[in-house]
């Protein structure tokens, strides 16, 4: 298996220098050069451990690591899980709860940076080489890599969070992190001026090469890779293909879902499901992707305009037609706005809703009053929306109740769940607690506050890389 870039500037290559390039030098995104079928192996997947799910699909993408070792690799990333599935589908009736936060930071991108984070020691350890790895964080992204790479040997990581705009909680997740190799960047902007600081540095090729940068963010196709696991591991627990609700930010997890998809796996329709920063659900409307304001909600994670893995479905919507995405790409960064017309809603398969916080609030209470159970903010935004997709669009295929990706511990929230459903009821959880509270011994907070600049980020990076 080689990949390839959205824009089709870079020669194919394998697995792992993919893995270590991140972003493409032509700015792309890294996508496989083919999707395999896995239809008719499905029947016999069924019933097998999560794991063992992630481990025949990454081999179907990874042919220059030994099998064992993948294996190995695999399932010591995911005994890093108190769930001993990694991924438990709660049955509320009307609908399932795909729980994806039973990982050391509680949130489901820990499902795939504890899997990047042992690839890149591994790589590096067979190359020799050392790795900077330099990522942008809207809230979850930067505290589940920083604990999928802390301590690792040969790995420094520096992780942008705009200032302020994160919770409490996720902000200490990641400054009391002690380890040495742990630089955190708290920037005076938005998510989306981290991100184009980061992507800025990576199209830097001299300065990328000199100081070996790698990427964590969901550009690195690892990371979808990862999340794919997920989806077919639900799928296999349905009894007809399921509506799959997605809260959405940077779309990468709802990619790695549409990705399976077009694998063969049974999944009926997504609901892209988005806070009121809703560029995404506005282009799965009108077949437009415009740029807008940024928006502080109680779902900071989804405070997105720039979905950076957007490109791929872009890429695989069209084809594989590298011009028409390049002439896309440049299009949106020009004028910030750029329309794909009727090929936009994937032959209706994909819903782009909307949710405010009024109804995001009201959804983890009414949730919580019917059913007994807690759901973050972000979670709610997908339930909101599932429903609202069904009420319009009738029952699901089959009978077979949606499916609802959630993606963070409630507990990560405490603010907006107990504001929800009083602070009585609000779930805690003994590791924030620790964090919340300053146990004894714990590590003080470490943080650098810089503008929103990409030349201030260099210079920290020339100062503290490897």
């Amino acid at each position: 298996m080689r990949y390839i870039s959205t824009r089709g500037g870079c020669p194919p290559m394998p697995f792992a220098q993919a893995v270590r390039t991140g972003l493409a030098e032509d700015g792309g995104l890294l996508v496989p050069e083919r999707f395999p079928n896995i239809a008719e192996e499905l029947p016999a997947w069924r019933g097998l451990s999560f794991t063992a799910i992630a481990q025949r699909i990454f081999k179907l993408y990874v042919d220059d690591i030994p099998e064992d070792c993948l294996d190995a690799l695999l399932a010591d990333a995911f005994e890093a899980f108190d769930a001993p599935d990694v991924a438990p589908l709660v049955d509320l009736g009307e609908l399932r709860i795909l729980e994806l936060f039973h990982g050391p930071t509680l949130s489901f991108k820990d499902v795939a940076l504890q899997v990047l984070g042992r690839l890149f020691e591994h790589l590096l350890e067979r190359s020799g080489e050392r790795l900077n790895i330099l990522g942008a964080t809207s809230g979850d992204t930067g505290s589940a890599a920083i604990h999928g790479v802390r301590g690792r040997a040969n790995i420094n990581i520096f992780v942008l969070y705009p200032n302020g705009r994160v919770s409490p909680l996720q902000e200490l997740q990641m400054t009391t992190v002690a380890d040495a190799n742990v630089h955190c960047l708290a920037i005076d902007g938005t998510f989306d001026d981290c991100q184009s600081i980061v992507k800025a540095l990576f199209s830097d090729l001299p300065f990328k090469a000199r100081y070996s940068l790698g990427a964590v963010n969901s550009m690195n196709w690892a990371r979808v890779l990862a999340q794919m696991a997920y989806y077919v591991y639900a799928s296999l627990q349905s009894t007809a293909p399921p509506l799959v609700a997605v809260p959405t930010g940077n779309f990468g997890n709802i990619f790695a879902g549409i990705a399976v998809r077009e694998m063969g796996a049974p999944l009926d329709r997504f609901v892209l499901a988005t806070n009121c920063n809703d560029i995404l659900a506005r282009f799965f409307q009108t077949g437009v992707y415009q740029r807008g304001t940024v928006r502080h909600t109680i779902s900071p994670s989804m405070d997105i305009q720039v979905a950076s893995n957007f490109e791929r479905f872009l890429h695989l919507r069209l084809g594989g037609d590298s011009a028409r995405v390049r002439a896309f790409m440049a299009r949106f960064a020009e004028t910030g706005e750029a329309c794909l017309g009727p090929d936009a809603t994937a032959g209706g398969r994909i819903a782009g809703i909307a949710i405010d916080e009024e109804e995001t609030k009201a959804t983890i209470r009414d949730v919580h009053r019917r059913f007994g159970y807690v759901a973050d903010p972000h979670t709610a935004v997908g339930i909101a929306a599932a429903r609202r997709a069904l009420s319009s669009g009738g029952a699901a295929a089959g009978g077979t109740s949606p499916i609802c990706v959630a993606t963070a511990h409630p507990a990560k929230f405490p603010d907006a769940v107990g504001d929800a459903i009083g602070a009585e009821h609000a779930p805690r959880h003994a590791a924030l607690d620790r964090l919340a509270h300053g146990a004894e011994g714990a590590a003080p907070s470490r943080r650098a506050v810089l503008p929103a600049s990409r030349e201030a980020v260099a210079e920290y990076l020339r100062r503290h890389a490897a």
